[in-house]
Formats: structure tokens, sequence, C-alpha cells
């Protein structure tokens, strides 16, 4: 009768942690259905935005879409003429950015938005933030929500037009999002087939091109070591040199690809689980 009752208790012990284990399995799974759908649909705006620009732009008559001007009867149009002051000029006469087309229905959403990164065969396709708090989209999705998943991010001292290095930071997550698909370029063969990833700012598309991609790891303050995550601006050339030479030096393997000071860099970086507080970082030059 005991041994019954022992075998009884264990079969319900074991039905409630299956169902316990089903429960998270499930919840987990709509996180991630959630996040997909979530990020499908910011994608789809800058995608319909781009069709719709198309669309505009195929009926617009050829000669004018290669920019050549077309003759009009001066006595068929009303000619409007604007007067400008020395106010309404950019300091000294420089033009301002035009943001990309495509960006303009994202960026009004959410101007936090700084760019848009992308690596063919991958998952990562996303959006770029900023805010001043550095930890804000760690644990927020682009429209500020709380989210396991977080964003792609980069720190408020990031500078995209003057800064050396933009480092990207995201999230490992074991169902290959934001930055989890990055463990592809431990292996040198994906590498070879994948050494080119996107990134748009607001304003122009870039190419780069990796460097290097290595392990590391988040130190103390105090230690003596080679910090990655604090290389933003090479004043000088050796300053440049000792950030190129500490990434060459640890890189997993040799990419041929060479810099010199006065490039400029895109370093992305995720966690990593070989060591306590582990980092798993590519680096890439800016070619286009």
């Amino acid at each position: 009768m005991k041994r019954r009752k022992t075998i009884r208790f264990f079969r319900r012990l074991a039905l409630a942690v299956f169902v316990v284990c089903l429960f998270l399995i499930a919840g987990t799974h709509v996180r991630s259905l959630r996040h997909r759908g979530q990020q499908d649909n910011l994608k789809a705006m800058t995608e319909t935005k781009q069709a719709g620009d198309s669309a505009e732009n195929d009926g617009v008559p050829d000669e004018k879409k290669d920019g050549e001007k077309q003759t009009e009867n001066a006595g068929d149009r009303e000619e409007t003429h604007y007067s400008v002051s020395a106010s309404d000029l950019p300091p000294d006469n420089v033009e301002e950015p035009v943001m990309l087309d495509k960006y303009k229905e994202l960026y009004e959403e959410n101007n936090d938005l700084v760019g848009w990164l992308s690596i063919a065969d991958m998952k990562i396709d996303y959006p770029v933030m900023k805010h001043e708090d550095d930890e804000y989209y760690l644990h927020r999705d682009f429209h500020g929500k709380d989210s396991k998943y977080g964003c792609l991010y980069v720190r408020d001292k990031a500078d995209l037009d003057d800064g050396t290095n933009f480092v990207i930071y995201g999230h490992n997550m074991k169902d290959g999002s934001m930055f989890g698909d990055l463990d592809l370029y431990l292996d040198e063969s994906f590498y070879r087939e994948h050494a080119v990833l996107s990134f748009d700012t607001l304003y122009d598309e870039r190419v780069y091109e990796i460097v290097a991609v290595f392990r590391s790891q988040v130190y103390e303050e105090e230690d003596d070591a080679f910090k990655y995550y604090r290389f933003y601006q090479a004043d000088t050339p050796e300053e440049f040199e000792d950030f190129y030479e500490n990434i060459k030096a640890l890189s997993l393997y040799d990419t041929g690809v060479e810099a010199q000071f006065g490039d400029t860099f895109l370093t992305l970086s995720t966690c990593a689980y070989h060591v306590k507080d582990g980092r798993l970082v590519v680096v890439a030059k800016r070619v286009e």
C-alpha cells in the first residue's frame, strides 16, 4: 500500500513537472513569435516605403528621371521667386543631410532610431537604437516596451559622423534572433562566404568588410587588458594602431583585410560563454 502511494506521488510530481516545462516552452515560443512578428512589421515599413517611391518614380517621364530639362512655354506657367535670408541657410552654407525615405516613417515612430544593420543569410536584419540611458534598449523593444530580446543598440557616446569605431550591442538569443547568429562567424568557412555586412545610417547606405572575429570579455576596471569596448575614437595613428594590432592578434583566423589610420570601423558585440562575462566580437571596416 505504501509503495503504491509512493509511485502515485512520483507520477503526479512527474506530471506536474511536465506541465510546468510545457508551459515554459510554450511561453518562450509565443514570445519568439511575437518578437519575430514585430521585427517583420518594422522591416515591412521600410520596404513599403521603397516600393511606394519606385511606383511614384515610374509615373515620371524618362527624361525627368534622368534629370534632363524639358522645355516649356514660359507663358504656360507662373514663376515663383523665393527670397532666402541668412537665417534660413545652414551654418557656413553647408547642406543639411537628407534622411533616406525608407527610414522616415520608422524615425517618426521613434527618433531613437540611428540606423539599420543586416547580414546576408542571417536573422540579423534589425533597426539600431540610441538613447541617453546606455542600457535603455537592453531590455526594451523598438516601442519601449519590456522585452527579453531588447534591441540592437549603441551607447550614447557613439558617433556615426566623426567617430572611428561604432560599437553595436545585442543579445545572444538562443533562437538565433538579435545577435544569436554571430556565433556562425566562429566557423571560418562561413566567414569566407559572408565577409561583408550592410549598415545604413538614417542618411546613407554603408558597406563594411570584416577585419577580425575574436572572443574577449568585460574586464574589471583595474585590469590591465585590451578593452575593445572602450575604443571609439583614434585621434592619432598610435591610438589607431593599438586597437588595430590588438584585434588582429586576437582574431580567430586571418581575414586578410587590412586597415590604416583614417579608416572607420563597425564593431558587433554580444555575450559568449567561454569565460565569465565573455564576449564574441566582430569588427568590420567601412569600404563604401
